[in-house]
């Protein structure tokens, strides 16, 4: 209704005007009939009343769909009615759903053709750092230390880059089922020890129950955990100015109905004003500045993976006492 009037408002101005302006010519020439000169405006206003009323209620449709927006591009193909310049509504809508499934299309071809070269270039790299390793670890060189440090940091960012190519196809790559969560803590546990080892850290699990089960995806919540692992211990290192040592504690336990799954350091830890934002993309906060391999993707990886399976994330920090992150699960009875 509202862009009905809108659109015919000049024509009321204008039929004012008119009559107005029929009036002042009556009167200046001397006609001082009144009821006469207002019953042909009377009738004047009845007829363009009557074509309003008309174009109103004959075109109702064609204002309603300009006047909401749509709901389904389903919509764009239903007919509003025999009117020329309703059909060209239709045209145009017909032609930018064309357009857009067009654009669509390509769009997902370009996206299918990213993550399968992304996928076979992280695996073709993943070879020749096997082999760097093991040429490394015969070599009784203090260097090479500095090389499988190295090595570390880029099968662990090949592997950021594997699973943010994985996270556009999640839909495809996940598989749902009872997971152990002590096992799984105990094995990437174990897959961080060197890491634990070269940064003096120590990994201290806690397990409340050893038949704790939760349904999940195992590899994404392996790939979360060892986001949360790999911070913690990124951040007690940089928190250990003396080099003795600092403790990162990762617990499993349930809480009501739920599995939590805890990991604890004494790190460095979160400003307040960042924990708005650590799950953000590419945010690195004051933390990140200091650390050069701050990524500001591993908690967002993280959260996002965390939501898509149904999971929650809860976080605790502050700055020079570290910092908790909890991942919530439903317990499996």
């Amino acid at each position: 209704m509202r862009l009905f009037i809108r659109e015919h408002a000049l024509l009321l101005a204008v039929q004012l005007m008119q009559f107005a302006a029929i009036l002042s010519i009556y009167w200046l020439d001397g006609y001082r009939d009144l009821p006469t000169a207002l019953y042909a405006v009377f009738i004047g206003s009845f007829f363009l009343g009557c074509y309003l009323i008309y174009q109103y209620f004959s075109r109702r449709r064609y204002y309603d769909r300009l006047s909401r927006p749509l709901e389904t591009l389903d919509e764009s193909f239903q007919t509003l009615e025999d009117k020329p310049v309703s059909k060209a509504l239709e045209q145009l809508l017909h032609s930018q759903y064309r357009h857009y499934q067009q654009q669509l299309t390509a769009v997902k071809l370009q996206q299918e053709q990213h993550l399968t070269f992304i996928d076979q270039w992280v695996h073709q790299m993943k070879t020749p750092l096997s082999v760097i390793e093991l040429t490394v670890q015969n070599i009784d060189e203090p260097e090479s230390a500095s090389i499988r440090e190295e090595l570390e940091l880029m099968r662990r960012g090949l592997h950021t880059v594997l699973y943010m190519a994985r996270l556009r196809a999640f839909e495809q790559d996940f598989h749902i089922k009872p997971v152990l969560l002590p096992k799984l803590v105990s094995e990437t546990v174990h897959d961080h020890k060197r890491l634990f080892i070269r940064n003096s850290i120590f990994p201290e699990v806690k397990v409340s129950s050893p038949g704790i089960t939760a349904q999940s995806d195992e590899k994404w919540l392996f790939f979360m955990l060892s986001q949360l692992i790999s911070n913690a211990i990124k951040y007690s290192a940089a928190a250990d100015k003396t080099g003795s040592g600092q403790k990162v504690t990762i617990s499993c336990y349930t809480r009501g109905r739920d599995a939590v799954i805890e990991v604890k350091d004494q790190g460095i830890g979160i400003p307040k004003s960042d924990h708005k934002r650590v799950f953000a993309p590419f945010f690195t906060g004051d933390n990140g500045r200091g650390l050069r391999e701050s990524t500001g993707m591993g908690l967002y990886l993280t959260k996002e993976a965390a939501d898509r399976l149904g999971h929650r994330l809860e976080l605790e920090s502050a700055v020079g006492e570290g910092t908790v992150i909890r991942i919530i699960l439903t317990a499996q009875p």
